[in-house]
């Protein structure tokens, strides 16, 4: 009988040791995992509209702008939908609009708006060149030249407000044609400064065409470097010299 008891207290104790042994494995487990970090966070989009001009007549044409950040989808509304990340794109509006342009993207969404003021055509025709005043005179002081950043032929936002203006003389007065000359400063190769100017023109055109202005009433030609306006060895001067310049066609 003693022999017997001591087996069973013999057994007893190592059944407690194994059970001990599998709660310290299970808490040694479940100790080691890793804490799983949160995922970081995506940026917040961001978006500029801009309208170009933003006060014209019923049924003129106005060049919407934009940019984008972050973004992975774009809608312009009313009216223009779905759109790229960035761009532009011609509108057409009968009535004053303010026009909503809303990115969205993994971090949220965001939008901004741009206003245009529509009035009512004028019942006038254009006014009269005065005796006064002759229309190369009108066209001097209301035809204006845009200007371009070095190796560039992107239209910088002076360069579309000049534009505008330029559209709004060639609307007052149909009768006008231009050709749009492509300048370069003096920096690079003779060929290369040709297609930059061709481009500086074709750009110029392009823009007019967009405000309403006929492709058939304007011609382009690029001087390169040939006709500087300028010849001092100057950022202000090479500033002059690159430019997308008008003249009246005869």
């Amino acid at each position: 009988m003693q022999v017997r008891g001591s087996r069973q207290i013999t057994f007893a104790l190592g059944f407690m040791a194994v059970l001990g042994f599998l709660g310290g494995c299970k808490k040694q487990v479940a100790g080691s995992r890793p804490s799983s970090a949160p995922p970081p966070s995506s940026a917040q989009p961001t978006v500029s509209l801009n309208a170009s001009p933003t006060s014209v007549k019923s049924g003129d044409t106005v060049t919407l702008s934009w940019t984008s950040t972050d973004a992975t989808d774009a809608d312009i509304e009313p009216g223009v939908g779905k759109v790229a990340l960035q761009g532009s794109t011609p509108v057409n509006p009968t009535d004053s609009t303010t026009y909503t342009i809303t990115a969205t993207g993994p971090g949220g969404s965001a939008t901004a708006t741009a206003r245009v003021t529509v009035g009512a055509a004028p019942a006038a025709a254009p006014p009269p060149t005065s005796n006064n005043q002759s229309m190369s005179e009108l066209f001097e002081q209301n035809v204006k030249d845009a200007f371009f950043d070095f190796n560039k032929s992107d239209l910088r936002t002076d360069a579309r407000e000049a534009l505008t203006r330029t559209a709004e003389f060639l609307r007052s007065y149909p009768q006008v044609r231009v050709t749009i000359e492509g300048h370069c400063d003096d920096r690079g190769s003779t060929e290369y400064n040709i297609g930059l100017g061709e481009r500086r023109a074709q750009a110029a055109k392009n823009y007019l065409i967009s405000l309403g202005i006929t492709a058939d009433r304007m011609d382009t030609v690029s001087w390169g470097k040939e006709r500087p306006f300028c010849t001092e060895q100057t950022e202000a001067c090479w500033q002059e010299n690159r430019r997308a310049h008008f003249v009246a066609a005869h």
